[in-house]
């Protein structure tokens, strides 16, 4: 494989090192960076989201992070339609660009491509969310079954934002969300890619995401969540999702203690990278596994010549 076209994939579940391999790698085979995370996008939140600091990417270009503004959403077509460019522009560069983070509809995306679905009018999706609203995520999710089955192994009785979509999609365009999925067409192909998913032992993962957590709170999570109100974001946009975000708040309602705050966010976190590592069981079955304790010895493994491991 021609250095030039390479593609380099880097997942796993939060807290397990992701980002400092990446940046270790990058410096091996002359790579950038460009952010694999829907929640690391966000210029307003930092901390929480563990982006890394500038001292960190000092040497290494980083694409991606904290230049979208939490009042917007920002959809994975929006995503992919600017990392196939910053792809194109590393490439004009002789270098090699590295996705990193634990998004797994990002990498669906930019292995498989996206769906082109027809555009849904603003009027008919209100109308959709009006009624979400108004019966609930349980009654809803119980409808889009009904509507479309095939949601029923996909999409989890309570995700709201998911049901939703694959919702208006049926409702709209008479056909499944997951249908036109098998109609996507690809942005690159399958040898491009060099996916390596980085995984670490349940126990280690607790013990790495509470040590994070504490030094979130350390370095000025409070603070930073206290600015986040200060903006009024509306509850549908996505950057409500970061994880922190609503305990800090009732920490500040004075609801409840820091300690309690921090199991809280600790529980969440833990929770949100069990779903990552079952992602990735489910869809990221022909990735390279790598034990986040052998990663040193993992990339000494790795040719600069031809991106591939020796064998």
């Amino acid at each position: 494989m021609d250095k030039k076209s390479k593609i380099i994939l880097i997942a796993g579940p939060t807290a397990s090192g992701k980002s400092n391999f990446a940046i270790k790698l990058a410096k091996k085979v002359d790579g950038e960076i460009i952010n694999t995370d829907s929640m690391q996008i966000y210029r307003e939140i930092k901390i929480l989201n563990a982006r890394p600091k500038v001292k960190e990417t000092k040497n290494i270009k980083h694409y991606l992070y904290g230049f979208y503004s939490v009042k917007k959403n920002f959809s994975t077509g929006d995503w992919l339609k600017k990392t196939i460019k910053l792809i194109k522009q590393i490439h004009n560069k002789n270098k090699i660009p590295i996705l990193v983070g634990g998004t797994g509809l990002y990498f669906r995306a930019i292995i498989n491509g996206l769906v082109k679905i027809p555009s849904i009018p603003k009027k008919f999706r209100n109308k959709i969310r009006n009624n979400h609203r108004k019966i609930g995520q349980k009654k809803f999710y119980n409808n889009l079954i009904k509507l479309d089955p095939l949601v029923i192994s996909k999409i989890s009785p309570n995700d709201a934002h998911r049901s939703l979509r694959a919702y208006e999609v049926k409702k709209y365009t008479k056909i499944s969300l997951y249908k036109w999925f098998e109609k996507t067409r690809k942005n690159f192909d399958e040898n491009d890619f060099l996916k390596i998913y980085i995984d670490c032992p349940r126990d280690d993962l607790i013990k790495r995401i509470n040590t994070r957590v504490n030094k979130m709170i350390s370095l000025g999570a409070v603070n930073e969540v206290k600015k986040f109100r200060h903006l009024k974001i509306r509850k549908d946009k996505t950057s409500n999702k970061v994880i922190g975000i609503s305990e800090i708040c009732k920490f500040l309602d004075g609801e409840q203690n820091i300690d309690t705050t921090k199991e809280q966010i600790s529980i969440k976190t833990r929770q949100y990278a069990k779903r990552q590592r079952t992602w990735a069981r489910n869809q990221m079955i022909d990735w390279e596994k790598v034990d986040y304790k052998m990663l040193g010895s993992f990339l000494k493994k790795i040719k600069i010549s031809s991106l591939k491991l020796d064998q």
